[in-house]
């Protein structure tokens, strides 16, 4: 039973990587080096999702998702998409801040960017994009949704998942204590360009029901829009936009 069910989880792997790279497409080394799979591997399960309709390829040879993604996920759509309820919060925060805004939900350990909204200000950031995942832990909405969670999970977290060598000594355990507690003492989580430099954020979590941080609004700009002075102004406004979001979510 253990093949099918290996098959089955480095072919979601592929997808998963593959949704990074909407809407250029991704080529089968790339994907490759992605999921760490040998690029024969990687070649012969994209073929098979070929067939199923789940990937297309392009004229260049470059991978993206295929229609039967598309109709899979219009089916499900009822029960978990919230970007029709995110979208207002995410067009007033952009609207207000001038920045970048953006809408994050949680996928296990992981973040998915779902929404994007560019405000007035004429600098871009382009850390974030739709379809981009990092851990939790990582970036400002990630690290927003991780100090939400209970004592237990977040050090079985830190625990388990390794983080240093993507994205460096600022996200080993101990530094990420320290963060998890400024952004419980704040309300709001700050990303003081760890992962670019230069590019900072901010988010605050939404929660479910049942008090679950499921996803979180951000912002992103580039640093001196990021001030010391600003950031007291930008966080009220998150959380704000996040206490809204988690009563209509709830």
């Amino acid at each position: 039973m253990n093949a099918p069910i290996d098959v089955l989880g480095r072919a979601a792997a592929v997808l998963r990587a593959l949704s990074t790279h909407e809407p250029d497409g991704a080529t089968t080394s790339e994907l490759a080096r992605a999921t760490g799979l040998a690029r024969p591997t990687a070649h012969r399960l994209l073929s098979g999702l070929l067939g199923e309709g789940l990937v297309d390829r392009d004229p260049a040879g470059r991978w993206q998702l295929g229609p039967e993604l598309y109709l899979l996920g219009t089916a499900a759509a009822a029960r978990y998409d919230v970007t029709a309820l995110a979208q207002p919060s995410v067009r007033r925060l952009a609207d207000a801040t001038g920045e970048s805004a953006f809408f994050s939900v949680r996928r296990g350990d992981e973040t998915v960017c779902l929404l994007r909204e560019d405000g007035s200000f004429p600098i871009r950031s382009h850390v974030l994009h739709e379809g981009i995942r990092f851990p939790l832990g990582v970036a400002s909405a990630g690290l927003a949704i991780l100090a939400y969670l209970p004592d237990a999970d977040v050090e079985r977290y830190l625990s388990h998942a390794e983080r240093t060598a993507a994205y460096g000594r600022e996200h080993a355990p101990d530094a990420l204590r320290g963060r998890i507690a400024e952004t419980r003492r704040d309300g709001y989580a700050v990303n003081p360009g760890l992962i670019v430099e230069g590019s900072w954020g901010m988010g605050a979590a939404v929660f479910d029901a049942r008090s679950e941080p499921v996803g979180a609004l951000s912002l992103t700009g580039v640093e001196h829009r990021f001030a010391a002075h600003r950031r007291p102004q930008l966080g009220r406004l998150l959380l704000a936009e996040a206490h809204r979001l988690s009563a209509a979510v709830r």
